[in-house]
């Protein structure tokens, strides 16, 4: 059984929220109603909440900050969040900004994470600081497991340089996220790409390519 409790995880830049948004879509073929809830407390200025009304419009229910899209800079969560936990049919997609400081806010929801199957996804871009290499990525999944109490379950290869991405990026980060894998015994469940990146990857790719679209004005 899928789990319907979806938390993305990863450093700034990584293309985490463009990867939630997308993610949240694909579930939207199998959930009948789901959730992105943003708990990007640590970046405030770049939120899935500035295109709400156009992923409302694709079929998402978008919760966000009260503060997002503004000029205040407070880590207030949505009391709305709560209600996700209440309808056991639809799948909620937390998208969990800033490494292990952003993941300090799912430790509020532990008591209700506890009793569902959560699938916990750490995004990678091996192009931005912190996640450089191997032993970095193995360091911050320690530090965002710690502060959150929760369990990464897999990782996921979204290295790219926004706009100028190529398939040779993506290639290297992969070769680097494999040596991750070695290095935590967790595995990478995606590799992320948009469509015209993905038809010049290696095919031995393909079982795990995970097509973005864009969303957000910068990344990928």
């Amino acid at each position: 059984m899928e789990a319907r409790i979806h938390i993305i995880v990863g450093h700034y830049g990584s293309g985490k929220t463009e990867f939630s948004i997308n993610y949240a879509l694909r579930l939207k073929e199998t959930f009948e109603k789901v959730y992105l809830v943003d708990l990007d407390i640590v970046n405030p200025y770049f939120r899935t909440n500035d295109i709400k009304a156009r992923l409302e419009d694709m079929g998402l229910s978008v919760i966000a900050s009260p503060y997002a899209s503004s000029n205040v800079d407070v880590p207030a969560l949505p009391a709305e969040v709560n209600r996700v936990f209440a309808d056991p049919n639809a799948a909620v997609v937390f998208d969990v900004g800033g490494d292990d400081d952003g993941a300090i806010a799912l430790g509020r929801y532990k008591q209700f994470f506890d009793k569902e199957q959560v699938e916990m996804l750490f995004v990678i871009n091996v192009f931005r600081p912190m996640t450089a290499t191997a032993e970095q990525i193995q360091e911050m999944v320690f530090d965002i497991e710690t502060v959150s109490r929760q369990k990464v379950t897999a990782l996921v290869n979204s290295s790219n340089l926004a706009g100028l991405t190529t398939a040779s990026e993506v290639v290297k980060g992969q070769s680097i996220v494999d040596e991750a894998v070695a290095l935590t015994g967790l595995p990478c469940r995606y590799i992320t790409a948009t469509k015209e990146v993905a038809a010049a990857l290696p095919a031995e790719f393909e079982k795990r390519l995970f097509i973005i679209r864009r969303f957000m004005s910068t990344g990928f």
